[in-house]
């Protein structure tokens, strides 16, 4: 439990570095005219990483690698499955500059 207590406190110190750089990355975002939604969706992606690692180091510290193990792999689906729609208009993007495609 104490794992847990400081490892959440350590958070609640961080959350206004992490919210102005999440603030920082939409207005370079704006600035270069990238669409926010894809943004948004990296940011999503990064915190879930974080989020998964947590978790897993987490249970490995209770002394659960295998319960550690299939968060990760947890962490990692959703993280693809967020990743879809990115890798879809990369891909547009690439085909569109293919000349006779």
């Amino acid at each position: 439990m104490l794992v847990v207590f400081v490892g959440c406190v350590i958070f609640l110190f961080l959350v206004d570095q992490v919210y102005e750089i999440i603030r920082m990355v939409e207005r370079i975002a704006l600035n270069a005219h990238v669409n926010l939604i894809y943004v948004e969706t990296i940011l999503k992606i990064i915190g879930i990483a974080y989020i998964a690692e947590f978790g897993a180091q987490i249970t490995k510290d209770a002394g659960q690698g295998a319960i550690a193990s299939k968060i990760e792999l947890g962490g990692k689906i959703l993280i693809l499955t967020m990743a879809i729609p990115i890798l879809t208009v990369i891909i547009e993007t690439v085909l569109e500059m293919i000349p006779g495609t």
